[in-house]
């Protein structure tokens, strides 16, 4: 595999991304630029990017054949199925088909070739109106669950100024900063930052002076392997 389809693909290894510093890149749609945060594959790839969407550009219509996984940052996503402003995440399973676009542009968080193949369930919530409700173990910090099964889990967290919240790290977690700061580790996790972890080691974030809003993945990373060699095949 070339260094071009190779990005922070050592999956046993902790990663954090200062987003914002990564340079945009075209892709084979006009208007379509992305900031690479992991990559394994070429243009077919289990990837996870940051892309942005000129106003007016569209992609072409396709078939996701390892799923597709979402959260819209800026802007108004949209295909066949809506329009989906900031704070809406998405879940596209494996086979689903659309053509995505922007007519005002916007920027998502998105995840590809990432779902189990059985994963046939659509996921549409607008976290802006989803309630949260208290984390039954850290005070302070309150949850919107967006999905689970065997595997996974999925939410976005509110962490209280000073609040903290910890993670066994059994399956992997991985972490995008939406709003406020955090620190983990000793790093202090700003905007937009993104942070992957590996299979058995724990996280532990606290929130800073304003508190934090986060999304937050877990488990997934436990069946990395036979993602990658879905993929290929």
């Amino acid at each position: 595999m070339n260094q071009a389809s190779s990005v922070n693909d050592r999956f046993d290894q902790r990663v954090l991304v200062r987003t914002s510093s990564l340079p945009w890149i075209s892709s084979p749609m006009s208007g379509v630029e992305r900031r690479m945060l992991d990559r394994v594959g070429a243009e077919v790839a289990r990837a996870t990017s940051i892309v942005r969407y000129a106003p007016g550009s569209h992609f072409s219509p396709h078939v996701h054949d390892g799923g597709e996984e979402f959260l819209v940052l800026e802007g108004v996503f949209q295909d066949e199925h809506g329009d989906f402003p900031a704070g809406s995440y998405i879940r596209n399973p494996v086979g689903s088909r659309h053509q995505p676009g922007s007519d005002a542009g916007c920027t998502l968080f998105v995840k590809l070739w990432q779902f189990q193949p059985d994963d046939c369930r659509h996921v549409r919530i607008h976290t802006e109106y989803q309630p949260a409700v208290p984390h039954r173990d850290f005070p302070g910090v309150a949850v919107q669950p967006l999905y689970q099964d065997d595997l996974e889990s999925v939410c976005m967290m509110t962490l209280e100024a000073g609040a903290g919240f910890s993670s066994r790290g059994s399956g992997g977690a991985e972490l995008l900063v939406i709003a406020g700061t955090l620190s983990e580790s000793g790093d202090r996790l700003n905007p937009g930052d993104w942070l992957r972890t590996p299979v058995n080691r724990p996280v532990s974030v606290i929130a800073g002076d304003t508190g934090a809003r986060v999304w937050i993945k877990t488990g997934h990373l436990s069946r990395i392997e036979a993602q990658i060699k879905r993929m290929a095949q």
